[in-house]
């Protein structure tokens, strides 16, 4: 009887790291683009990702700007970059999800992805910034405090840095870091 017990003990656990594990993988998450369609991360495997929640009337709104020109850039090499707005911060994000699109694109001309606006704080925060916070590292970990944060994701998933507002997407900070990343063979 205690045999069996441990047995199945030892299969329950089993299951339970499993299935964290896979709540953990960044390619199991899905959003929902402004234009309404779902999009599974796992399209973006083996791409590296530079992912901003973002904001149309904001200081940093510019940065839409620098986020572009990344996109210009590096897309051919293999980075993705995603837009996420939030009205979280100062109701700086007030607008519907075609305003919000019609801005970018006339304002910055972006045509990187832009998902649905939606919480990235708080109880009601989306899955991809759960995730984001829950595995930042311990040295920038913490909530969003402002619009216009950056995670650089690997191309097997991993977050591997996180850059607050203030950051420029262009700065050599993260430039650096994305260059690495496209080197980087896909595991890590």
């Amino acid at each position: 009887m205690i045999f069996n017990l441990l047995i199945l003990s030892s299969l329950l656990l089993s299951s339970l790291s499993s299935f964290a594990q896979e709540n953990l993988d960044f390619f199991s998450l899905e959003a929902t683009t402004t234009e309404g369609q779902q999009i599974h991360f796992e399209r973006y495997k083996g791409k590296v990702i530079l992912l901003a929640n973002t904001a149309s009337g904001c200081g940093y709104t510019p940065q839409y700007k620098n986020l572009q020109s990344l996109n210009s850039k590096y897309a051919s090499k293999g980075l993705v970059v995603l837009g996420f707005p939030s009205n979280d911060f100062g109701g700086q994000e007030p607008g519907t999800n075609p305003e919000i699109k019609t801005f970018c694109e006339l304002n910055y001309h972006v045509s990187f992805q832009l998902f649905t606006k939606n919480p990235v704080t708080g109880k009601n925060i989306q899955p991809v910034f759960k995730w984001l916070i829950e595995n930042s590292p311990k040295d920038i970990s913490g909530p969003v405090d402002w619009n216009f944060e950056k995670f650089i994701i690997s191309k097997s998933g991993r977050l591997v840095r996180r850059f607050r507002s203030g950051v420029s997407p262009e700065d050599q900070s993260i430039v650096g870091v994305i260059e690495s990343e496209l080197q980087r063979v896909k595991s890590d």
